[in-house]
């Protein structure tokens, strides 16, 4: 059972991640979007959206920092093992509870709201349930093993380095043997949830836009009063803007 929960669960699940993402990329390209509802409805979703992803956002690099970053590496800056896990547990709670509250609002909206819950698929309710049981089992752990107990659960010491072994391809179960219960539920969850990626519309973050926020800058110019075209009464040419660099335009020939 412990191979088959932290070797073979983990690898068919990024062979599904991966190459279920690029089937679903080559045969429906079309498909690979939010599928948004937001005609339908916008209150709630304008509050339940932004609580999710931000919340969210948090708890991924929550996540990357405690997963991929060894407990040597924060030592090494200076950061101890208490302050480290007391950042993390606070952290980690104020975004796990702004993520449950986005995620219910969410599935509150497609509930009452008539339009959304009739264009709501089979695997939108299955990708949704999938979503709250890794959520509040990932706030389960936190709360029981970080925030009641005195000390918390070291992780550092047997969940992170198992899910870098997978990475050097040599997995080592026996670290996941003393993991408490809350925490294997929360990565069995997340590796299920994960193989269920490429088939819902979560895959509309792969192709976030990240571009948007490095793209250059959309130039205006008003009309030159002289050009062909402009009406009579126009503002005419005027000195660009500090911190521009003013476009010419097609020349005429002589």
């Amino acid at each position: 059972m412990d191979v088959m929960l932290w070797v073979v669960l983990p690898y068919v699940t990024f062979a599904v991640l991966a190459v279920g993402s690029l089937w679903r990329y080559r045969y429906d390209r079309f498909g690979w979007t939010t599928r948004s509802s937001e005609l339908y409805e916008k209150k709630l979703l304008r509050l339940g959206s932004p609580l999710f992803h931000l919340g969210l956002l948090v708890v991924i690099l929550g996540h990357v920092a405690g997963l991929a970053v060894p407990a040597t590496w924060t030592a090494a800056v200076g950061i101890s093992e208490e302050v480290y896990h007391l950042v993390a547990a606070l952290a980690g709670a104020a975004a796990s509870a702004v993520l449950v509250l986005g995620l219910l609002i969410l599935i509150y909206r497609r509930r009452v709201s008539s339009a959304v819950f009739l264009a709501t698929t089979v695997m939108d309710k299955v990708m949704y349930a999938m979503l709250a049981v890794s959520v509040l089992s990932g706030a389960w752990a936190t709360t029981a093993t970080q925030l009641v107990t005195a000390h918390g659960y070291d992780y550092r010491q047997s969940i992170s380095p198992w899910f870098r072994s997978l990475w050097y391809l040599q997995p080592q179960p026996d670290l996941m043997a003393g993991v408490p219960v809350s925490f294997q539920v929360h990565i069995v969850a997340a590796f299920l949830l994960f193989a269920l990626w490429p088939f819902t519309r979560l895959v509309h973050a792969f192709s976030a836009p990240v571009g948007y926020l490095f793209r250059p800058y959309v130039v205006y110019r008003s009309r030159d009063a002289t050009s062909p075209g402009a009406t009579s009464g126009g503002s005419g040419s005027h000195s660009p803007r500090p911190g521009w660099e003013p476009s010419s335009g097609p020349r005429k020939r002589s």
